[in-house]
Parts: structure tokens; sequence; C-alpha cells
């Protein structure tokens, strides 16, 4: 088989993204989402344009069990992962501390945080056993600043940006690279996601400047991985050219 990369939150927006690139290059996928059906068009698009093979797993990276089961399930060729691309990740609501709900606190640290840790206990050891490996964490502007009504995400993009050092240093030993890639303000459902569906205000937060692009950051994930064996992409922060950090934009 051909070196195969597993991405997470797989579906839309970055994650798509990454399995485009990384299908181009010769890549074969297995493809985690909770959306079935998406994973399914993907899958067909990218073996059509790139006779890659694709594997889909329809998963919710915050059940614990389901990502052990299903993964552990995963037949024996598809366990040699060359690449984790933990993509996974959501922000929920946009309101300050005390008028927070706990529910949308929940879901960004089931998902953010102890999703992608569930992922990777799953993926490192194999990754160990190999003594090769890459993992690629996307996280965020908001792992490196807080800004207002941010609170629980930045905390969960900031626990992403520590466990990416943390990975850094524990799988040193066993030859295995770990990434960190942390986006500004991208294009993709994310606010949508944040404004639970509405699309109008969704739709202002990109207005007036021109975003980031979810190929964009695939292609920052692809030159991560794609480095010669010696080297390391420890941590890359990539930000729109209107956008200086996450309370300075400069919309037209």
């Amino acid at each position: 088989m051909s070196k195969i990369v597993l991405i997470t939150g797989a579906s839309s927006g970055i994650g798509a993204a990454c399995a485009e690139i990384f299908a181009s290059n010769h890549y074969d996928l297995v493809l985690a989402a909770r959306r079935k059906e998406k994973l399914e068009v993907l899958a067909s698009d990218l073996k059509a344009r790139f006779g890659v093979q694709v594997l889909n797993v329809e998963l919710d990276v915050r059940d614990a069990e389901a990502v052990a089961a299903k993964l552990n399930a995963l037949p024996d060729n598809w366990k040699k992962i060359d690449v984790l691309v933990n993509n996974a990740g959501l922000s929920q609501g946009l309101d300050p501390i005390h008028e927070g709900n706990l529910n949308d606190w929940d879901t960004m640290i089931d998902t953010n945080v102890k999703g992608l840790l569930y992922v990777t206990r799953l993926i490192s050891p194999w990754m160990v056993q190999q003594q090769s490996g890459h993992i690629v964490n996307i996280g965020s502007i908001a792992g490196k600043e807080t800004y207002a009504n941010g609170n629980v995400y930045c905390a969960s993009k900031h626990a992403v940006d520590s466990l990416n050092k943390a990975m850094r240093i524990d799988l040193l030993p066993h030859g295995i690279k770990v990434s960190g890639i942390h986006p500004g303000a991208v294009e993709t459902e994310f606010s949508e996601v944040r404004f639970k569906g509405d699309k109008e205000r969704a739709k202002a937060v990109y207005q007036g400047f021109e975003p980031l692009l979810a190929a964009d950051i695939a292609d920052a994930v692809w030159y991560a991985v794609s480095r010669p064996a010696h080297v390391n992409v420890n941590d890359l922060v990539i930000m729109p050219t209107a956008q200086a950090n996450t309370s300075h934009l400069l919309r037209k």
C-alpha cells in the first residue's frame, strides 16, 4: 500500500481539504467524521480523481468507546498509519464567562481536547511500534491568545497547544514527528457551527477582508508533513494578511 493518513473531522472544511491534498500526493486515506453521507461523497470524488484507496469511518471523537472500537477494528494493513491529522474541532457560542452555556462548554472540551486525546491514544502506540509517524494537531490563534467571550474555546485550544508540545517531547525517542498548525480566520463552517446555524451572523464574520481558505491550511499541513526526515515543523501560526492577531483585523 501507499502511505496512509488518518484525518479526523474529514467531511468538510480543513479536514476535507487535507484529504484532497494528501490524495493528490498519493496517500491512501482513512477519513473519520460524524457525517457519513458527506464522507461517502468525498471518498468517491477522491478515488475517482486520484486513484487512491479510501476507508471511511463514521465517528464522533467525543465517544471514547466508539473511538477505541472503530479504530481497533481497522484491517491490519490500514493500521500502519504514517500521518495522523487531529483536525476535528469546533466552537460553540460567544458568551462571556458569567453567561456561558454548560452544554456548549462540554461540547468544546469533549471535542477539541478529549477527542484529540482519545484518537491520539489509539494511533500513537501503532506509530511507536513502527518507530515512525507524524502527528499534526490543528490548533488555532485562539490557542496562542485569548479574546473577549472566547473563554472556553480559547482554553480548549490552549490545551491543544500544550498537548502538541507534550507529544513532541514524549514521542521524540520513537522518531515520531509532531506539528501544530494554528490558523487565524478561515472561512469554513466554523462560524456557522459556532452560531448554531445562523448563516447571516456567520457570514458577517468574514466580510470586509479576505480570510484564509481551508486549502491554505491544508497546504500548510502538507508542507509540514513533506519536509525531509531530519526536519520537524514544531509550530506554525498562519493568518490572513488582513489579520494581525485575534483583535486587530483590517476590514474595508
